[in-house]
């Protein structure tokens, strides 16, 4: 996959953010953008820690998948079997496959995929009201469902809040305890956390978006302040990779388990599958992620064979940088 002209390319397009690209433990590209702090004035550096959005869903997948292996777990059980979803409009027979997948039918807190802001939730409830994984039930948990449990395959956040929940009630543990343990510190993901955005930490963008007016606003209340089963998990670029690579490698699932993880599971459209949690296309393996003052994306680029990891500090920011390396990746494949 060629680099060439690869920084001049990303200064040109004003990229905000950090671009790393791998082949193995071969670095063949690295390069940090823009402000990972306007307040202050700070830059961003290949160790600025961003919100990874719904890539966190990755380790949800993950995390769900080492207790299926345990057998603590079952795919194909009733959801109501480990969370307590009495009294609730979640069809008994929705599935941990089916939330995974995104394939349960259950509605959406915000069906962005029918044009609804994600932010708009915050208008009138604090985000800051919802910390914990069980707060954000009474956001869907009363809704009609879409679509009968396996009827299509349609992108839903809140199926990953279920899962996270499911997660909790086998393991004891809260969420972010057990990714921490189990997923982090496992995979060498030293430089990742689930931080508050409403605290000061170390080397955390600050993330916001330009508004109508030209102001820029920082994300604080566009969502909750604390990463949860379905995204906000607070990550390097190196870090990404080096999940990745432990996913391979056997650090973090069995050899079964590391198949089925890597296989496609559902059809999404013409162009996209699903499996657990990964999306696949004609380039290779890949999550995305994008939410107010976030976005990036973690792919493998099979026909190059290289990592590839694009993030950014605002809601736009990655995807013109993310559409350059689809076209060398295409190239190199051609």
């Amino acid at each position: 996959m060629d680099t060439t002209g690869l920084h001049e390319t990303l200064t040109e397009l004003d990229f905000e953010g950090v671009v790393l690209l791998q082949r193995g433990d071969d670095v063949l590209f690295s390069g940090a953008y823009g402000l990972a702090s306007r307040r202050w004035n700070v830059p961003h550096t290949l160790d600025t820690r961003f919100d990874t959005a719904s890539i966190t869903k990755l380790f949800t997948s993950v995390a769900v998948l080492q207790q299926v292996e345990k057998g603590a777990l079952d795919l194909d059980a009733s959801i109501h079997e480990t969370v307590d979803l009495a009294g609730t409009k979640i069809p008994r027979e929705v599935t941990l496959r089916h939330l995974l997948t995104h394939t349960s039918g259950i509605a959406d807190d915000a069906d962005e995929e029918a044009g609804e802001d994600y932010a708009e939730l915050w208008v009138d409830k604090p985000s800051y009201s919802v910390i914990e994984t069980r707060d954000f039930l009474p956001q869907f948990a009363d809704k009609e469902p879409r679509v009968a449990p396996g009827t299509d395959c349609r992108y839903c956040n809140v199926g990953y809040v279920l899962a996270g929940l499911a997660l909790e009630s086998v393991t004891g543990q809260s969420y972010r305890e057990y990714v921490r343990e189990h997923v982090f510190a496992r995979a060498g993901m030293t430089e990742s956390d689930f931080f508050d955005r409403r605290d000061a930490a170390p080397r955390v963008a600050e993330g916001g978006d330009v508004n109508e007016d030209g102001k820029w606003v920082q994300n604080l209340f566009s969502y909750p302040p604390i990463g949860s089963p379905d995204g906000g998990a607070h990550s390097t670029a190196g870090d990404l990779i080096r999940f990745f690579a432990a996913v391979r490698g056997g650090q973090l699932l069995g050899e079964e388990w590391t198949r089925r993880f890597f296989e496609p599971q559902v059809r999404h459209d013409e162009d996209t599958e699903y499996g657990f949690g990964l999306e696949f296309s004609e380039l290779g393996y890949y999550k995305d992620g994008i939410n107010a003052g976030a976005s990036g994306v973690l792919i493998h680029y099979t026909g190059a064979d290289v990592d590839a990891v694009v993030l950014s500090n605002s809601e736009d920011g990655a995807w013109d940088a993310v559409s350059e390396l689809n076209e060398r990746a295409e190239a190199a494949a051609s």
